[in-house]
């Protein structure tokens, strides 16, 4: 049994700083329930690929996707690209033209952390380990439907961001009293990439 197993890197001995990306589209589960299952497939693939493409217009590489998320990242020195990234998928998804076709709309939400994280090729894919991955699918998972939210890192160290704080909050895992801020607008212009 140990022979089908893929063989796994030696250990790393360096991080590299990141900011990642999660992007998340709110309402997938009702929408799987309701819509026929081919017209389900082609929204969530037309989604995909259209955050796939929003994130490496402005930088980033997208690191995987599960069904309606989207992890990206940029080094970290970039946040500010990735924080424009995150701030078009909203609107992206708002467009697309088969959602609007079959009577939905979609709303998304976003995460974004940085840090230290070590990559790694896993199954032939480059991943990410380190607690912005995890942080940034908490903050996802805390935004509200058009939101993005940042960690305090990203606010800190790119002063430029147009963000306003918000109350604490819990985020499973890092305790009950997590600061993050709310990005109130796109620090870039639109990129046309559709």
């Amino acid at each position: 049994m140990a022979d089908l197993l893929l063989p796994l890197p030696g250990p790393q001995d360096h991080s590299t700083p990141a900011c990642m990306v999660l992007v998340d589209l709110v309402g997938s589960t009702v929408m799987a329930q309701t819509l026929d299952l081919s017209a389900y497939m082609a929204l969530m693939q037309e989604f995909v690929q259209v955050m796939i493409l929003t994130m490496e217009a402005r930088g980033g590489q997208v690191l995987q996707h599960q069904g309606d998320a989207v992890l990206a990242w940029w080094p970290a020195l970039h946040a500010v690209q990735a924080c424009s990234a995150a701030q078009e998928a909203h609107g992206r998804a708002a467009r697309l033209a088969l959602a609007g076709h079959l009577g939905v709309d979609l709303r998304v939400r976003a995460g974004i952390s940085s840090g230290p994280v070590l990559m790694g090729v896993v199954g032939g894919q480059l991943s990410a380990y380190g607690l912005p991955v995890n942080y940034a699918r908490r903050l996802c998972d805390a935004a509200c439907p058009g939101e993005t939210l940042i960690c305090d890192d990203v606010r800190r160290e790119h002063p430029s961001l147009m963000s306003e704080p918000c109350p604490p909050m819990p985020l499973q895992g890092f305790g009950a009293h997590c600061t993050a801020h709310r990005l109130v607008r796109a620090p870039y212009p639109r990129m046309k990439v559709d």
